[in-house]
């Protein structure tokens, strides 16, 4: 039995920090395990320009701990005003990453976001030119289109589309929740990639709908059907270098997750390490969970992987349920079962 599993130092290709009091009490949670974490735009007012990019960059820098090994990849919010000169400009300067697509209406802070792709071409024709990566929530809005059908309807409707109109926009569908997706992906050549998270490696609807409702799991584009978690666990724990790990931790306050209109999102900085050793452990994966964590995302993004290593041994870990915020408490993401692997105290950055 494998008793300790060292690799090369994850990063987290999905993140959301929130800001203010919120940013300042879940980034040293983050930077504690992952080296790097491609930034969320989805601010009130969201991050559109470079320079609101590089003001957004200097408060998180500006939050870490002490001694924290963290390096903010910093993302902008693509609207149908963004400029295409502004966005060349940030990548140029190697302040930006990645451009996000949020489809108006689609989740949390997204009211900003997209409702013609027609107004936004020129952008992403720029993008392509200069290689920039788009990030997409892949969901239509369509209120006629069931919540569930909504990822496949995106691909359909948008995603396909737009990858012929713009053939050399590198793509990353983010947090992949059904069998569809998946396929589509592993179809689609080196120019599309995929994240997935870890909470859609372990929970599916009836986690969150049967026996009454959790609002902790409720999270955006919503959990599926269990063959499509298992769809993901195949393709994160396969080694294919077309997914890699973007966990979309998302923090709310409790209040704001337990009211009649509820926000979608899984808090899961803390324990994610643990909960994917304990997934790949089950699938008979392990020696894959480099690829999935520390490899194939750097590689998307043409970036060197973490020379760091962290290691994770057998031990159950000192996990709290939850953490308490100047802006009130934030429960961390249960996965229902025990864990059985922690990082090594060592391994840790801060």
């Amino acid at each position: 039995m494998t008793r300790t599993l060292t690799i090369r130092r994850p990063d987290d290709w999905h993140l959301h920090l929130r800001d203010g009091a919120m940013l300042r009490a879940v980034l040293p949670h983050s930077a504690a395990h992952f080296a790097r974490a491609i930034i969320m735009p989805n601010l009130v007012p969201p991050v559109v320009t470079g320079a609101e990019a590089a003001a957004y960059r200097d408060r998180i820098l500006a939050a870490l701990p002490e001694g924290a090994d963290f390096t903010p990849l910093m993302t902008l919010y693509l609207t149908e005003d963004t400029d295409a000169r502004d966005v060349a400009a940030a990548h140029a300067s190697g302040l930006v990453t990645a451009v996000k697509l949020y489809p108006a209406g689609a989740t949390t802070n997204s009211a900003s976001g997209v409702r013609d792709m027609d107004r936004v071409r020129p952008v992403l024709e720029r993008m392509a030119e200069i290689g920039l990566p788009l990030c997409v929530h892949g969901e239509v809005t369509d209120p006629e289109v069931d919540i569930f059908d909504r990822e496949s309807a995106f691909i359909d409707r948008v995603l396909d589309p737009l990858r012929a109109r713009v053939p050399g926009l590198r793509v990353v569908m983010e947090h992949i929740t059904t069998s569809r997706a998946v396929d589509y992906v592993r179809s689609a050549g080196s120019g599309l990639a995929a994240t997935i998270t870890t909470h859609h490696l372990v929970i599916n609807r009836n986690h969150i709908l049967a026996g009454g409702i959790r609002p902790h799991y409720y999270c955006l584009p919503v959990a599926k059907r269990e063959e499509h978690r298992l769809a993901l666990r195949a393709a994160a724990t396969s080694g294919d270098a077309h997914f890699f790990l973007g966990t979309d931790s998302a923090p709310h306050t409790d209040p704001a997750k337990l009211q009649p209109c509820g926000c979608a999102g899984c808090f899961t900085a803390l324990n994610t390490l643990p909960i994917l050793a304990h997934v790949f452990e089950d699938e008979g994966a392990l020696e894959r969970l480099e690829s999935f964590a520390s490899l194939n995302g750097p590689a998307f993004y043409g970036l060197a992987p973490n020379a760091p290593r962290i290691t994770l041994e057998r031990a159950a870990p000192d996990i709290p349920a939850g953490i308490d915020t100047d802006d009130g408490p934030v429960t961390v993401f249960d996965p229902g079962f025990p864990l059985r692997w922690r990082v090594a105290p060592e391994s840790s950055s801060c």
